[in-house]
């Protein structure tokens, strides 16, 4: 029988590089965030980013609110719609809160525009983005990215929370998915 590590190219970060580039992320927000009034509203974008979101923001040493949405710009393919679908919203009310979305991979660039203008338009009084990974070449639409785990070229990419047809979210590390099992 194969395992789920058949499937894969290979590594291209471990489980201790990621935890290390939490640590320090997490150490960077922290600082920034440290004189706000009101507790960080930190917002997890479900499915890929839960283990993602968990590390960073356990390490945070500000108080934070937790909470999570989904959406997405994708349909059973790997290419984005253009269209966003928010499936799940939050449950905080976010007027006046200083908003970090924490995404696993900031891709096309479509979903995290268009949630980052939603919370604008809802009154937030900031709204910054945390991303494991940025794949800035295929970029649709520029947006900022405030935390970047790892930048990443063009190659699919699985484990920590990312997936493929919902498989391979539990990889402790992040590899490279073979081609031959997405292009069939």
């Amino acid at each position: 029988m194969k395992t789920k590590e058949d499937f894969i190219e290979r590594v291209v970060y471990t489980e201790e590089e990621i935890a290390e580039r939490v640590k320090v992320l997490s150490a960077k927000i922290s600082e920034d965030y440290k004189d706000i009034s009101k507790p960080l509203l930190t917002v997890g974008i479900l499915n890929g980013a839960v283990m993602f979101y968990t590390d960073v923001v356990r390490r945070l040493t500000i108080p934070v609110h937790f909470d999570f949405l989904i959406a997405s710009s994708y349909d059973a393919n790997t290419q984005t719609s253009g269209k966003v679908n928010i499936l799940k919203n939050i449950d905080n009310d976010p007027k006046g809160r200083d908003i970090l979305l924490i995404e696993d991979i900031i891709d096309s660039g479509t979903t995290m525009n268009y949630l980052i203008n939603y919370f604008k338009d809802k009154g937030a009084t900031s709204v910054k983005t945390c991303t494991l990974l940025n794949k800035p070449s295929r970029r649709k639409v520029e947006v900022p990215v405030d935390y970047c785990g790892f930048e990443v070229p063009d190659e699919f990419i699985v484990g920590y929370g990312l997936d493929f047809a919902q498989h391979y979210r539990n990889l402790p590390y992040l590899g490279i998915l073979k081609r031959s099992v997405y292009s069939k």
